[in-house]
């Protein structure tokens, strides 16, 4: 009977789309560092910790306002405690687990077994109450008993969940981590020496009446501040086999202090790679839209380099290191990572939806860029795909892995040789347009409704007053192009306008059509 209630319900929060949506929401809430809303709810608690620990020191000495113990004392440990609750919530499924042993336990044909579900998930929940982040957020709730005055002083313990709201943090404690054997190692040479130290200079020093060391504790003492190097000099042996045992350990103690900064300077070079990454990830994710360019080649490096003159953000994705490093050497955002695997984009944690405006493939060959395709067609189906064609009888592969342009740069160069061959001049004058050094450009302006409204007007006083040509437009409901499109053409927001002049007239023109409208 207590099986079925248990089933039934699990059943039920796992088809709730409130439950499983709340679950979700407080799980980003507390451990996705993606989350738009996860920093404003990490300053809110570092500040009630920074609040808390300074009403402690300042109680020491002054009276505080009972108001303020009030705070201190519940409604920050209240808070604190839901915070403590949430993350045992969303730390593991329960619903997920109870419903994976009644379906196991069901297709053997054996009776549910509720005891091993139960014993499951106190297992699952004793990994995170026995976690240190996690004791030490509940030690940070013990001043909530503070009829218990020395339970006061867990206070402190509040600034230790700092570490669990800022990622520097984080980091440099994942950093040390890593070298735990090391430090280990470290740890248990000290011990030794500390040890036979203390004995050793208790024996020598103990039994003469000038000395200062009269108790093991004491000589404990002096041991762990000449070890690491400190001396305050509040005890100095005065016997000789004393000032022997201390030269020893002096010695030592510049042995354990050499020892410990080499394994942190280690720690952190082999890690430093990783904490570049990390900033890249998160420079990427700061911006807004850019093209994603997959596959760092020569033609990519200029396609890169025409979209940063306009304006535009780029982030590249090679799986070759030596090109990573090169493009980083460009000033682009380049990361290490492949480009045709799902884990890269939730590595890089890309938004396809509202971030990329288009993934331009420029991979080395065509079945690189196929498999690419393919896997961000798996993330996202309305991303605009653009790729490069490096053998013919490919195209309908391409096709058919969702690309919507593909370039063929065999056929550009064959009708660049017509040009050149049957009609130089022209080419000639093409050439000089699509030159950088020849100081005009051609522009794609994507109309908004206001530039839209005002294009015709715009465009006359521009073209003979001031000498920018407009080629034509671009309608996105028709999917084509309108050479030198007349005053009946409908211009609608999205539609595209191809003009071409001097950087300074094309603004003018994009200033002037919006300055029409708010006149």
């Amino acid at each position: 009977m207590i099986g079925r209630w248990i089933v039934g319900i699990a059943f039920f929060l796992s088809a709730s789309p409130r439950y499983r949506h709340s679950k979700k929401f407080f799980h980003n809430l507390l451990e996705n560092p993606s989350y738009p809303y996860k920093k404003f709810f990490d300053y809110t608690m570092m500040i009630l910790i920074v609040i808390s620990v300074y009403i402690l020191v300042h109680h020491v000495k002054y009276e505080v306002k009972p108001d303020w113990l009030f705070f201190n004392n519940y409604v920050i440990s209240v808070i604190f405690l839901i915070e403590y609750l949430l993350r045992l919530w969303v730390y593991s499924d329960n619903s997920k687990a109870i419903i994976e042993q009644y379906e196991h336990d069901l297709f053997l044909q054996r009776p549910f077994k509720v005891l091993t579900v139960l014993h499951h998930i106190v297992l699952t929940k004793s990994k995170f109450i026995f976690s240190p982040s996690a004791i030490i957020d509940l030690l940070a709730i013990m001043p909530f008993f503070h009829e218990m005055r020395l339970l006061r002083v867990f206070i402190l313990f509040r600034v230790f969940k700092l570490f669990r709201y800022t990622k520097s943090l984080q980091q440099f404690v994942s950093i040390l981590s890593s070298k735990k054997f090391e430090f280990l190692t470290l740890g248990m040479f000290a011990g030794v020496i500390i040890t036979v130290s203390s004995v050793l200079i208790y024996v020598m020093e103990a039994n003469n009446p000038d000395s200062p060391i009269n108790t093991l504790f004491e000589a404990v003492y002096w041991s762990v501040v000449t070890i690491f190097t400190v001396g305050y000099g509040d005890f100095v042996p005065v016997t000789s086999e004393g000032r022997m045992v201390a030269m020893v350990i002096i010695v030592a103690g510049i042995a354990v202090i050499a020892f410990s900064t080499s394994i942190v300077v280690s720690a952190f070079t082999e890690k430093l790679d990783e904490i570049k990454e990390d900033k890249l990830i998160d420079d990427v994710s700061k911006v807004d839209q850019f093209y994603l360019v997959c596959g760092y080649t020569p033609l990519a490096a200029q396609v890169a380099h025409r979209f940063l003159k306009t304006g535009k953000q780029v982030i590249i994705i090679e799986t070759n290191h030596k090109k990573v490093a090169e493009a980083q050497k460009e000033g682009f955002l380049a990361l290490n990572y492949n480009p045709a695997s799902l884990h890269s984009y939730h590595a890089i944690r890309i938004n396809f939806e509202t971030q990329v405006i288009a993934a331009i493939l420029l991979e080395e060959s065509d079945v690189l860029n196929v498999y690419t395709a393919l896997t961000i067609r798996e993330i996202s189906k309305n991303v605009q795909l653009l790729s490069i064609l490096h053998h013919h009888e490919n195209r309908r592969k391409l096709s058919l892995a969702g690309i919507n342009e593909i370039v063929y740069t065999q056929e550009l160069i064959g009708l660049m040789s017509k040009e050149v061959s049957g009609r130089p001049v022209a080419f000639e004058v093409i050439h000089a347009l699509r030159s950088e050094n020849s100081g005009v450009f051609i522009e794609e302006i994507v109309l908004d409704s206001i530039m839209a409204n005002q294009f015709f007007e715009t465009t006359k006083l521009t073209m003979f007053h001031k000498r920018l040509i407009v080629l034509g437009v671009y309608k996105q409901s028709s999917k084509s192009f309108f050479f030198n499109p007349s005053n009946s053409l409908l211009v609608e927001e999205g539609d595209v306008a191809i003009v071409v002049g001097t950087r300074s007239l094309i603004d003018e023109f994009k200033s002037l059509m919006r300055r029409k409208k708010r006149r």
